[in-house]
């Protein structure tokens, strides 16, 4: 046995020490959790962080107020955001940004462009003439692009989530509209990466806002598909989004519930701002109207006025939601002329009327691109601050045909807390519920390429090939191959947008460049060089469109393959007997045979990718590509109809692949068949065909982009730096700033305490005039140099100051503590005296503390009291201006090592078992020899007097009376036949009573 357990020691100390690795590591990584969302509005935005302990909060800011204002205010030397850039906006309109996300991903002549200049003309707009873009101008020297503003706010998000969760934070989940193209996501993951943030993904804010409320409800989703529409009128634009909801078997995780993107609809221009600023416009009106014939300028051309109209109209609109009319008032709004006038709801609904007629217009889309109609829709829900103007929700409910409109979410935290989920889900620090989420792509993807045909015997031409990588309203995120067969030598091929016919004429301009990329492939004749006696299978380009939905070109390649055949003598026997015992545990197939069924399924899947999208062959491709993720698991979207027919040498080639698997079935029929009986080596021999070897070249490539160009990566590191500087900048700032307001605090403040009584008590007129003296050359040093002043300057000034007053301080607060801890002593005392009292009362025989240990206590006692009468006797002999000997942390080690010695007594007495208690002298009783062993002393048989030992033992005794010898002992423990019957009251003469040592 001893044995046994020393060779389990060491393995209990390896596990223990693996165990409080492990522990180490996540306590490690225990600051590093937390993860954050950002939903970001046109107007404003909402963050949320998951960390242990908090799950799904919505972060405030530091005005305690749950949406921040996406305003920036950039002057030359400091920044402002959220609220306090909101109320700068007037102070200084031409620095303060708003709604910048609408230039995001645009060129110069872009639709969008120009109407942000006319929107808000106070801005100056340069441009870019490498990437054809425009940038904010704030003065010669202070110039910065929308993607520097983006990442500056995302920034100022990810500092305001780290002051809420107490944690540095870098993983985040941002929130984009559904109508982002590519160069507007691209854009938006630039600006993350300047803020120094990693995306964990880009989600819509339309499928955010569906998984909350799915998340929410989970119980509600069944295998039954749910149907639920999702209006968001936001304040700069409206998506309309069809979801389905339903429960599908996963690989990992069985049933769970899953939300569809079915379809999508959107009005780019239809929001909250379009109303305020025809608000604003008719308020403008109205004050040049009441100022006509003074000969005033007009109110249109200041830019605080127009600023302080736009907010008069953003809190008028929303008055005028809940009120039938109201009274619009500014003061002093130019040249110190008040403004006051009167509105009304049919007034702003008569402004915004052609806005109500676009309400329904995204609905439609929505119902075209999901192929439903409004039957189908089970409820419409409304999100968006928008959505909160009755005439919207008049024209909604109209068109919807439904008897009320879903308010049952919180329309501004929705797609916040479903991004935050998505966080959560994304991040390895958390383990959530499964909840599948397929989103769809709005823009249709192709690829197009240019080959020449023989069409007739000596007659070549070149012909235009179109084929759909990811069709509209497609599942992403998904990885697809396209193989081009007919390539010996390098070529081009281009990837552009497909049928954006569901776009109108304006929104097509607002889209911007519908070709996305060219690229060039080098050294496709060379990889043919190089394997002049392999089959080619073509070269497959990989592409994906990641969970951001970006798309992106992995690599690609040139395959070849060519049949090897391998004699039996080859495997060695260790080998064979390997591949007999896999077979056995379900291994199944032997490595060759695998190989060669993992290429024929990849040339059934590849080759027929070239054809268009309605063939089989690519459905399978994509299955194979997206078999990783878990939402891919229900079947593709229906296809849509050929772009291009395909020639005739073509489908010759994808005839042929089409019929390499069926000629090879019987030996994948083999394969099943082996997992269940391996056959024997002999017929293994026999039926073993040629291994298939294949040969992978990478072929280079080479990009160019034609919506919108990337920064280039010096670009970018120079952006990443001067928003780093601006951010050292800002934390030196607020550093200075409190070391100043510390400074100027601690003046005051002493200067008011040198006239409080209990301060004039222990201090000499001497010594306050001298302190009153350094306090007012301070204050009058901060007052003319202060603002010059460095932190360091402003910091050793206050050190300065505070050594100087640190002695009157030290004593009032000595003097302030005394009482309490003198009572507390005292009464530690008195109760320590007590219990030593009670101690030394206890009898000789169950005395449980040595005397060593009582003398040790009365020992402390005694010293402490002497100690204590000591040296208030002495501190009464101190003036009170001069430092005491009455210390506050001298009471407290007394008082420690008084309480140190009683806890030592009292946990002995707490665990010490008491004495049994001596038995009567008087009762005979049996002593046993020396050297009787611990059994037979356990056991000692005492026959009653005038019996003998042979008398058998029976039932349990009589009780004794009050008078009987027995009376003071304790029960005995009765053993043999009487034990087992303890109700038997009867004692006959013949019993042997059984006793044990400790009860002697």
């Amino acid at each position: 046995m001893a044995a046994t357990i020393r060779r389990q020691r060491p393995r209990r100390l390896a596990c223990w020490a693996l165990m409080a690795l492990l522990l180490a590591d996540l306590l490690a990584l225990s600051d590093t959790l937390a993860v954050m969302s950002v939903d970001l509005g046109s107007e404003s935005m909402k963050v949320a962080i998951v960390k242990p302990g908090v799950p799904m909060e919505i972060v405030l800011n530091k005005e305690s107020r749950r949406k921040t204002p996406v305003t920036v205010t950039l002057k030359e030397n400091e920044r402002f955001f959220g609220d306090s850039a909101a109320s700068m906006a007037i102070k200084n309109p031409k620095a303060t940004l708003r709604y910048f996300q609408h230039l995001l991903g645009k060129q110069e002549g872009n639709p969008h462009v120009a109407l942000y200049r006319a929107r808000f003309p106070e801005h100056e707009l340069g441009f870019d003439p490498q990437r054809q873009t425009v940038h904010f101008q704030i003065s010669p020297q202070l110039q910065f692009s929308p993607e520097e503003v983006l990442g500056m706010v995302l920034n100022y998000s990810r500092s305001l989530a780290e002051d809420f969760a107490e944690q540095p934070i870098k993983d985040a989940v941002i929130t984009v509209p559904a109508f982002f193209n590519q160069a507007e996501r691209r854009a938006v993951l630039q600006a993350a990466r300047m803020a120094g943030l990693k995306v964990l993904q880009l989600i819509n804010d339309n499928t955010a806002t569906a998984l909350s409320y799915g998340v929410f409800r989970r119980k509600d989703i069944n295998t039954t598909a749910q149907n639920v529409m999702f209006y968001d009128m936001g304040s700069g634009s409206t998506v309309c989004t069809i979801v389905t909801y339903q429960t599908v078997k996963t690989k990992e995780a069985g049933m769970q519930p899953q939300l569809q993107i079915r379809g999508v609809g959107f009005d780019r221009t239809l929001g909250g701002l379009e109303m305020e600023l025809r608000l604003r416009e008719h308020l403008a009106r109205l004050f040049n109207k009441q100022r006509k014939g003074q000969g005033a300028k007009d109110v249109r051309e200041n830019p605080r006025a127009m600023a302080k109209l736009l907010r008069e109209a953003n809190r008028l609109k929303t008055v005028l939601s809940a009120n039938a009319d109201h009274m619009a008032q500014i003061e002093g709004l130019m040249d110190d002329v008040d403004f006051k006038a009167k509105v009304t709801r049919a007034e702003f609904e008569e402004l915004c009327a052609d806005l109500f007629e676009r309400v329904p217009g995204p609905v439609q889309q929505a119902l075209q691109s999901a192929e439903m109609n409004l039957d189908e829709v089970e409820q419409v829900i409304l999100v968006g601050g928008a959505t909160r103007v009755p005439k919207v929700q008049e024209v909604l409910l109209k068109a919807v045909g439904k008897e009320e409109l879903g308010k049952n979410i919180n329309a501004d935290e929705a797609a916040a807390m479903g991004a935050v989920y998505q966080a959560a889900a994304l991040s390895k620090a958390f383990k959530v519920k499964p909840f599948v989420v397929r989103d769809a792509v709005i823009y249709p993807i192709l690829v197009e390429f240019t080959r020449e045909v023989e069409e007739e015997p000596g007659v070549r031409s070149l012909k235009h090939n179109k084929r759909v990588l990811f069709s509209r309203m497609g599942p992403y995120p998904q990885r697809k191959v396209i193989t081009f067969n007919r390539y010996n030598h390098d070529f081009n091929f281009h990837i552009n947008y497909g049928d954006l016919g569901f776009l109108g004429p304006e929104d097509l301009r607002v889209f911007g460049s519908q070709n996305l990329t060219t690229v060039k492939l080098k050294g496709v004749g060379e990889s043919f060089k190089k394997y002049p006696d392999y089959e080619s299978k073509g070269i497959k380009a990989h592409f994906n469109l990641d969970e951001s939905g970006v798309l992106s070109l992995l690599r690609v390649e040139s395959v070849f393959e060519t049949l090897v055949e391998d004699s039996p003598e080859e495997e060695s026997t260790l080998t064979k007997l390997g591949n007999t015992i896999s077979s056995l545990f379900g291994g199944g197939t032997t490595p060759d045979t695998k190989e060669n069924g993992t290429d024929t399924v990849q040339e059934e899947e590849e080759s027929p990718a070239e054809g268009s999208k309605d063939e089989p062959g690519e459905q399978a491709e994509l299955k194979e590509e997206v078999e990783a993720p878990v939402e891919d698991t229900s079947p593709p979207p229906p296809t849509e109809p050929k772009e291009a027919a395909v020639p005739e040498e073509e489908k010759a080639t994808e005839k042929e692949n089409e019929e390499k698997p069926e000629a090879q079935k019987p030996s994948e029929k083999k394969e099943a068949g082996s997992e269940a009986a391996p056959p024997a080596p002999e017929e293994e021999k026999k039926q073993k065909p040629a291994r298939k070897q294949r040969m992978v070249e990478e072929i280079g490539v080479e990009l160019v982009v034609l919506d919108l160009p990337d920064l280039p990566e010096d670009e970018l590191a120079h952006s990443v730096q001067k928003l780093q500087d601006l951010t050292s900048r800002d934390l030196e700032k607020q550093e200075r700033e409190k070391a100043a307001n510390s400074l100027e605090a601690f003046i005051f403040e002493t200067q008011d305490k040198l006239y409080q009584p209990e301060y004039q008590e222990v201090s000499t007129e001497e010594q306050r005039e001298e302190i009153s003296g350094k306090l007012g050359a301070a204050s009058a040093w901060l007052e003319d140099e202060g603002f010059g002043a460095t932190t360091v300057m402003l910091k050793e000034k206050l050190t300065e100051l505070r050594k100087l007053c640190h002695g009157l301080f030290f004593r009032v607060e000595e003097r302030k503590k005394w009482p309490e801890r003198l009572a507390a002593l005292d009464n530690l005392l008195n109760h320590s005296s007590m219990f030593l009292k009670g101690a030394r009362l206890i009898p000789e025989m169950e005395q449980i503390f040595t005397e060593v240990e009582m003398t040790t206590l009365e020992k402390v006692i005694n010293e402490t009291w002497a100690w204590k009468n000591a040296t208030m006797a002495e501190q009464a002999k101190l003036p009170t201006t001069e430092k005491p000997v009455l210390l506050s942390k001298d009471i407290e080690a007394k008082m420690m090592a008084l309480d140190r010695e009683v806890q030592y007594l009292l946990n002995k007495a707490k665990f010490t078992k008491p004495r049994p208690r001596p038995k009567d002298k008087n009762a005979t009783r049996a002593e046993p020899p020396l050297n009787a062993s611990a059994s037979d002393q356990a056991e000692k048989v005492i026959p009653p007097p005038g019996h003998t030992e042979d008398a058998k033992p029976i039932s349990e005794p009589e009780k004794e009376t009050a008078g009987s010898e027995q009376a003071d002992t304790e029960p005995l423990e009765l053993e043999g036949p009487g034990a087992a019957e303890p109700e038997q009251k009867e004692q006959p003469t013949g019993q042997k009573w059984t006793l044990k040592n400790d009860e002697l």
